[in-house]
């Protein structure tokens, strides 16, 4: 391996008193620069000369931090050092490694590919320059080297590095700052639909636990069907996918306009009543309508919400409500929840009902499968049997959850709660 130059050539030279040979002080730092603190620029010089290394560590030291290598692999190593240089001399005629294959392999790593490289060589071609500056070289000095614009070169490329790493930082501090916002809208949009789905829930049947349920089915089922050739133009990414997921609880805020007692009424609803338990998927839509009216714009995490809010009874055959749509006209996000909510409905229990099994649930989905719901949401919900039972018991109510509601819906008719 090639070992850095020893003294008095060290690695690491602390700036000294320049040599006579030092160009013209217009390029050396005045006096506010050298006691105001800041960091003095490090040189990585990589030659195979020692007579070249001496040399231009005497011209440059007196501004700089100097390093150096007599080799193609010591510069490697030196410069993927912490810290690293913020500039590179490297000769191009050397044993071993050449300048242009260090150079490549510089710009093909991360940690120093931002390194400038100013190559320094007797070769002087238009093909040279042109081969030097394609691998990522800052620029391009022939030997024997001017010393005023060897300093010349070296200072330009250390302000426009500083300009640079500057930019960088100010970028790195702004996406910093666009994804710590990013979370708090996102964090507001969860509350926001939390709360208000949780208020759709303390007047409902539904314990919190559906929500939880019915929410994590429709992503199960986005996921599987997001490469199927029907879906993927609608579930084209993980945002989209995301925004389906934490849009389900909204399907039926639209019961807070629903009288309790219709919407509490234990037995079966009459038909007028059941007109007007429809309603829900109106009033739920004019709801999120609303909240968008209120912001004076079109809120694209709302449009899923709205969609499910508004078709989620809607059948494939046109036997649905609100509309009667059918088959592709019923949106995908609609879809995706109608056999979420019936398949949650078909295997929870509630005071007034025993659970059915998974297996019976299936079936009715099956029976449904071409009538009530899209036939390839089936088929997913066939692929993700499994997952819908984890999720299911995963989120089960418990008997606790259930005497809550129980006691909650019985307030709201104004009777007594059950003893326990």
């Amino acid at each position: 391996m090639d070992e850095a130059v020893s003294k008095p050539l060290s690695e690491d030279r602390s700036p000294q008193t320049a040599p006579a040979i030092i160009a013209p002080p217009v390029f050396a730092p005045d006096a506010g620069e050298r006691s105001s603190g800041l960091k003095t620029p490090t040189i990585l010089i990589v030659d195979d000369s020692v007579d070249n290394l001496e040399l231009f560590s005497a011209l440059l030291q007196d501004r700089y931090r100097i390093k150096a290598a007599k080799g193609g692999a010591k510069a490697l190593e030196i410069a993927a050092a912490q810290p690293p240089p913020d500039l590179i001399l490297l000769d191009v005629m050397m044993p071993g490694l050449s300048g242009y294959h260090v150079c490549e392999k510089l710009k093909q790593d991360a940690s120093t590919r931002e390194i400038p490289v100013i190559f320094l060589t007797a070769m002087s071609t238009v093909d040279d320059e042109a081969r030097g500056l394609l691998l990522g070289a800052a620029d391009f000095i022939t030997k024997p080297v001017s010393p005023p614009i060897l300093l010349a070169r070296v200072a330009t490329q250390l302000q426009l590095k500083a300009v640079a790493d500057r930019l960088r930082d100010q970028n790195a501090d702004l996406e910093r700052e666009v994804q710590k916002r990013t979370r708090e809208l996102a964090a507001i949009q969860d509350v926001t639909i939390q709360a208000m789905a949780s208020l759709a829930e303390t007047r409902d049947n539904e314990t919190g636990n559906h929500i939880r349920r019915t929410q994590n089915y429709v992503r199960a089922l986005a996921i599987r069907l997001r490469h199927h050739e029907r879906f993927r133009a609608v579930l084209d990414d993980d945002q989209t996918i995301d925004l389906l997921y934490r849009s389900a609880p909204l399907h039926d805020i639209g019961k807070v306009g629903i009288p309790d007692r219709i919407l509490l009424k234990p037995g079966r609803l009459t038909p007028e009543e059941f007109e007007v338990m429809k309603s829900h998927t109106t009033l739920g839509l004019a709801a999120i309508e609303s909240a968008e009216e209120h912001l004076h714009l079109k809120v694209e995490f709302l449009r899923h919400a709205k969609q499910i809010a508004f078709s989620h009874h809607e059948k494939w055959d046109g036997s649905g409500y609100p509309l009667g749509l059918a088959g592709e006209a019923i949106p995908v996000s609609a879809r995706l929840m109608a056999l979420a909510d019936v398949y949650d409905a078909l295997i929870s229990r509630r005071v007034y009902k025993a659970p059915m099994s998974h297996a019976q649930a299936m079936q009715i989905l099956h029976e449904g499968r071409g009538s009530h719901f899209d036939p390839d949401v089936v088929d997913a919900c066939d692929a993700l049997q499994e997952e819908f039972q984890a999720i299911a018991h995963r989120y089960a109510d418990t008997d606790h959850d259930l005497l809550e509601k129980d006691r909650a819906i019985r307030m709201i008719r104004g009777e007594q709660p059950l003893p326990g």
